[in-house]
């Protein structure tokens, strides 16, 4: 998927909030420990470094959503950070974002904080983040 596929995708799937633009998305993938994974109709876009993953973006087509796209990527992400020696995988959430914070849920993510209006909206006030982690290392085997 190129950063210029990616950055339209994300600008459909965020429709309220700044789209990233095909620079962000090609710095980014030119990063240390990023990983791309795609799905027809969305992609993860995600880092795993020094023991420690994060997911950067998640984003799904509209007419693509409740096809369990989202999991599959999100799985294969966090076996990629398991690959890369990852123990832990960090993410943050739109507080409004209901699908996505049952997802993440759902997937055993637990929330561990929260940034006060970290997501700007189009024409409405900033929404907080929530920020949820999981382990995805030796310690989720042994629970």
């Amino acid at each position: 998927m190129t950063p210029e596929a990616m950055s339209e995708l994300h600008g459909r799937a965020f429709a309220s909030e700044r789209g990233w633009s095909p620079d962000e998305f090609a710095a980014l993938l030119s990063g240390r420990g990023v990983h791309l994974v795609t799905r027809d109709g969305a992609f993860l876009l995600g880092r795993a470094i020094a023991g420690e993953a994060e997911i950067l973006t998640l984003a799904t087509d509209p007419r693509s959503r409740r096809k369990g796209l989202a999991r599959a990527m999100l799985r294969d992400f966090m076996d990629i950070a398991r690959d890369a020696g990852c123990d832990r995988l960090f993410l943050e959430v739109a507080r409004d974002n209901g699908p996505a914070l049952a997802l993440y849920a759902g997937e055993g993510f637990a929330r561990i904080g929260t940034r006060r209006g970290y997501f700007s909206r189009d024409g409405r006030a900033p929404v907080d983040a929530i920020m949820m982690e999981r382990v995805i290392g030796a310690e989720s085997e042994c629970e």
